[in-house]
């Protein structure tokens, strides 16, 4: 299980609200796609769900129990390549069941199944200056699966990487979430990338951040980038977001 719940969620931050009143649900095993204004909070309701973060206001449940202090039941994968530059690939991977007491043989064999499944088979003993920076994101996918959540946050985890190599990794992504299948709720600011990846695309409001409108993405997979049902979907979410973007540049 890992059923996502916010319900009238709020964050102040020194006096100033950044969310308001968010009421949203992230089912099991679906995958939703969170776009916004810049500033709208959309980092925010990550961390709150991570549990770094706790809210102003209403509250955060998966599987029903509320989310209080460091969730340990997701992973997360950030924009920066936050891995740890003296440890391997293989270490890296193997750093969150080894925190947890994981015997040796066991945490190998979850990092072989992972770096397997990412695509880094030979470059188990690699370290992360070795690597490209789409390798460096497979590690870091890696590692939040490692752990075995029950939710997967990505903050824009894509962001840093050229188009070429984004567009493959969006790809890999959607290979290795339907293999785990495994609730994710990924920070995004393409269109393109929400359409293509998402079961549901939540468009923000400029801030104070709330949901303004949700979108169901209802294209089977795999998905085409330039299917007239794409397009359609594309340039519905644009008008949505691109209203927003201007009220928070002041313009409406």
């Amino acid at each position: 299980m890992g059923r996502l719940i916010l319900k009238g969620v709020s964050r102040k931050f020194n006096g100033f609200l950044a969310v308001s009143g968010v009421n949203l649900e992230v089912a099991d095993g679906e995958f939703v796609c969170l776009l916004g204004p810049s500033g709208c909070g959309k980092t925010t309701l990550l961390r709150m769900a991570a549990g770094l973060d706790a809210p102003t206001d209403g509250e955060l449940l998966l599987d029903d129990n509320k989310i209080e202090g460091v969730n340990k039941e997701c992973g997360f994968v950030f924009q920066e390549y936050v891995l740890f530059p003296w440890r391997t690939v293989k270490g890296n991977i193997e750093f969150g069941p080894e925190v947890k007491g994981m015997q040796k043989e066991e945490r190998e064999r979850i990092s072989q199944h992972y770096i397997d499944l990412v695509g880094l088979k030979g470059f188990e003993n690699h370290y992360p200056h070795e690597l490209s920076g789409g390798m460096k994101q497979r590690v870091g996918i890696a590692r939040a699966y490692a752990n075995n959540p029950k939710l997967l946050l990505m903050d824009e985890p894509f962001g840093a990487l050229d188009a070429q190599t984004r567009n493959l990794m969006q790809g890999e992504l959607l290979r290795i979430w339907e293999k785990e299948h495994i609730s994710a709720l990924f920070v995004t600011h393409s269109v393109d990338e929400a359409v293509y990846l998402a079961d549901r695309v939540v468009v923000m409001s400029a801030r104070p951040g709330t949901v303004k409108e949700i979108f169901i993405i209802d294209i089977p997979r795999p998905r085409v980038r330039t299917s007239p049902e794409a397009n359609a979907l594309r340039d519905a979410i644009l008008k949505s977001l691109g209203a927003e973007i201007k009220r928070a540049a002041g313009k409406v």
